[in-house]
Formats: C-alpha cells, sequence, structure tokens
C-alpha cells in the first residue's frame, strides 16, 4: 500500500519540515520554504530477499578502464587522464560563466575524432544554440542537439541512440513527471540527478551534468546530488577577468587537487598552454609591494605575483581587504609582522591581493605575502627575478613546505635567478642548476636577504 502526505522543504539546504516556517533552522534563510507531495511505500525489510550475495574482493575482475580523450589537455588533465565510461559529472558554476561554452567545444572535439555527442538543453532553443555554435565553429554531423526537459523523454532518447558522450544542460531545468513540484527544487534535482547517474552507470554512456551556483557560491539543489556524481567540478572566473579556472572538488576516477585554466576569447574557451609566464607576464619591474611566488594547483606548479598596498588610512578604522586570499590568513601575517618585526599597521590601511583572479589557499605563500607587505610598507622593491617561498608559523619561524622540487623547477624555467625558501627544504636537496637558492629560518632573516 501507499501512503502520501505532504511536507515542506528547504529549497536552499533540503531540511524537512512537517508544517511550514519562515526561517529555515539549517542554513537561516527566510521564505525557502515550499509543499512537496511524498509517497512512501511499506516494505517488510526485515524479510525482503537478497538480489545477491556479497563476492570476495579477490574474485572480482579488475577492470580495464580505457579513458575517453577529449583532445584538451587542461580539461583531460584536471578529470584525471581522460574521461570514464560510464560516469557521471558535474560541472558546476555562476550563471553567464562560460560552462555551456566550454561543454560544447568539448563535444565538438570529441565529435570531430569520431565519437556521437548528445546535447541535451532545457534552457536554450535549437536556433540559441546553433548561433553559438556557428561562433564556435561548430561543423559536425555526430554531433546532435535535443530539447526537452521531461526525464523520461530524455532517459528514452539515450538508451535509443546510444552516444559516446551525452550532456544535460542544465539538470536544474530537467523534471519528473510523475512527481508534483516544479523543476528546479530540491525534489526535483534529487530525483532527475539519481536516474540520470544511473542510467549513465547502467549503459556505460559517459554523462555532463551543467549545475548552476548560487550567489553565496553553493550549488542550487540538494547537497546530495554532489554525492551522487562521480566527479564535481567548479568553473570558476569573473567578469573582470578573462581568465576561468576549472578546479576538482570531488573525483572517484583522479585527484581532486587539480586546475585547470582556460582563457575566455572572442573564439570560445581556449586552454592556456603556459599559464605560469601569462600570469606573471604583466607585473611591474622594481616596484614595491610586488612579490612573486610559486603556488601548486593539484600537481602543477604556477608562478603568481602577490601584490599589497599599505598606506595610512583616511578613516578611524583601517581597512583590510584581501582577493584571492584568506583576509584571516593576512590577519595573522600582520599579526606577526607586528609582534616579531616591529612593524606597526594600526593607523595603515592593507590591501592584498593576485595578479590574475587566481585564489591561493595553501601556507606555502605565506612569506611572499609577508614580504610584499613588508616591501610596500618601506616603499622599497624586492630584487629582481626572485621568487618567495615559504610557511610562516605564529612565533616568525619559516616552515618547510611540500614538493619544493617542483616549485624550483617552474622558477627555474621562467627564468628567475634567485629563490628565498624555508631552510629546511635545503636539507638533502639535490639541484645541480645555476639558480641561486638561498635558505632562511626566520622572517627577519628573509626581509634581510630581500632588501
Amino acid at each position: 500500500m501507499k501512503k502520501s502526505r505532504s511536507q515542506f522543504i528547504c529549497q536552499n539546504c533540503g531540511y524537512n519540515s512537517p508544517r511550514w516556517i519562515g526561517k529555515c533552522p539549517e542554513c537561516e534563510q527566510w521564505n525557502t520554504f515550499a509543499e512537496e507531495l511524498v509517497i512512501k511505500r511499506k516494505t517488510d525489510e526485515a524479510n525482503k530477499p537478497l538480489s545477491h550475495a556479497p563476492i570476495p574482493i579477490t574474485q572480482i575482475p579488475k577492470l580495464d578502464m580505457k579513458r575517453i580523450l577529449t583532445g584538451n589537455s587542461e580539461f583531460d588533465r584536471v578529470l584525471g587522464g581522460g574521461i570514464v565510461p560510464g560516469s557521471a559529472v558535474l560541472i558546476a558554476g555562476a550563471p553567464g560563466i562560460g560552462k555551456s561554452t566550454l561543454l560544447l567545444q568539448i563535444g565538438a572535439l570529441l565529435a570531430s575524432r569520431g565519437k556521437n555527442i548528445l546535447y541535451i538543453s532545457g534552457e536554450e532553443s535549437l536556433e540559441q544554440i546553433r548561433l553559438r555554435a556557428d561562433r564556435l565553429h561548430i561543423e559536425s554531423d555526430r554531433f546532435k542537439l535535443f530539447i526537452d526537459n521531461d526525464l523520461s523523454a530524455i532517459l528514452t532518447l539515450m538508451r535509443s541512440e546510444k552516444p559516446d558522450l551525452a550532456i544535460v544542460d542544465s539538470i536544474q531545468t530537467i523534471y519528473n513527471s510523475d512527481m508534483e513540484s516544479l523543476p528546479g527544487n530540491v525534489s526535483q534535482v534529487r530525483s532527475c540527478g539519481y536516474d540520470l547517474t544511473i542510467n549513465a552507470k547502467e549503459s556505460g554512456i559517459p554523462l555532463f551534468m551543467v549545475g548552476h551556483v548560487t550567489k553565496e557560491g553553493n550549488i542550487a539543489g540538494p547537497r546530495v546530488l554532489e554525492h551522487l556524481v562521480d566527479g564535481l567540478f567548479l568553473f570558476e572566473g569573473d567578469d573582470q577577468h578573462v581568465y576561468r579556472l576549472l578546479r576538482s572538488v570531488k573525483n572517484r576516477f583522479g585527484s581532486t587537487n587539480e586546475v585547470g585554466i582556460f582563457e575566455m576569447t572572442d573564439e570560445g574557451i581556449q586552454e592556456v598552454k603556459n599559464p605560469s609566464e601569462n600570469l606573471i607576464s604583466d607585473r611591474p619591474e622594481r616596484t614595491p609591494g610586488t612579490v612573486v611566488t610559486v603556488s601548486l594547483e593539484g600537481t602543477r606548479p604556477l608562478m603568481v605575483e602577490v601584490q599589497a598596498l599599505v598606506s595610512s588610512t583616511s578613516y578611524g578604522i583601517p581597512q583590510r581587504i584581501a582577493t584571492g586570499i584568506d583576509h584571516r590568513r593576512v590577519a595573522i601575517l600582520l599579526a606577526v609582522l607586528e609582534k616579531k618585526v616591529g612593524l606597526k599597521f594600526g593607523s595603515q590601511d592593507v590591501f592584498v591581493s593576485t595578479a590574475g583572479g587566481l585564489k591561493l589557499a595553501e601556507p606555502a605563500v605565506d612569506l611572499a605575502v609577508t614580504i610584499a607587505l613588508v616591501s610596500s610598507y618601506h616603499d622599497k622593491p624586492v630584487r629582481e627575478n626572485t621568487a618567495v617561498l615559504g610557511e610562516i608559523g605564529l612565533t616568525g619561524e619559516i616552515r618547510g613546505i611540500a614538493q619544493v622540487i617542483r616549485r624550483i623547477g617552474e622558477a627555474e624555467r621562467i627564468g628567475f635567478s634567485q629563490i628565498i625558501l624555508p631552510k629546511p627544504n635545503l636539507k638533502g636537496l639535490k639541484h645541480t642548476s645555476g639558480i641561486k637558492l638561498i635558505g632562511v629560518q626566520t622572517l627577519n632573516e628573509a626581509i634581510d636577504s630581500l632588501f
């Protein structure tokens, strides 16, 4: 027998309530509850027979997983080496960031390699997609478009067409006709995402789903959608920068620390072959407040310029603004500079940013941020062609960092002649190139060696 009842679900976080309430106790958002019909089936779970018995792991045959290469090296690397057959991947990002454009280009690359692509859109018409395809110079009979929002029609088409890759744009526009709720709410997104993922695994058809993010930066819809898919990748960027970042958040078939760098051009989104040179190509020479460091994004070292500006405040309370770097980390570094170096920032406005729109989260850039602050404070530039690496402790000590060989190699490839790095990293370091390595133990030592 079936029992049906109504419940109220928060459309922001998925919290359930038996009655309507104005403010969600989970995400603290107002007026986000919507009534949805819930159907429960009574089953005797205790006496339900097993469909199959457990199997020893040694008796399970090894899977020869052959990935599908798209031809876009940045995209393939972030995915872990290509597309895995039967995988379900969610590409999320803010509206207008370029998710649809990127997937159109990936589909076109695969179609040019003889793969059959099925692009399912619930947002745009055929004519709108064709206009974008003309701008991207996409011409292939293997690239097929289908416009529909009905889940059952999409699943039927995927089973009949059996494409090499299916793209659903976007998951928030697809609806299950068996449910009374509107497309985009929690129940619909959860149901459609689950059915599409199961179909991908049963048929072996790799699936890309496009998902939008809210203004807070969270993926629209329930968190359970993130747990259903095999891979979650965030497409980041803003209107002020031409660079776009494809960041791996979850990947069952590869690393979760990889990032791909793309550039928005008139002809679509192009991969950046040498991001280090592009990121520091416009840096000013011999200018106070600028320092170059080497940050690791997954397995890739990137040369990044850190800029700082320290000036006398015009207000009663000094400003502390950081872009691309955690403002709380900047506050800690300012406290270390005041305590251990004697610099006074109580009457100074402090602005810190990273060039190119990159977000740096690893502690290995601490020393670069600190040196940039000192350089701007004293209005003195650091030595030319010098890269700065190191993590700073609360007592002013310079701590060792990971994968220093990769960082040194990238700085040497770009043409830097000197690197300031933690002294512990010099122990056992086999380095025979011409680049000069200077090890420091304290923040004061680093400052003395750079000015």
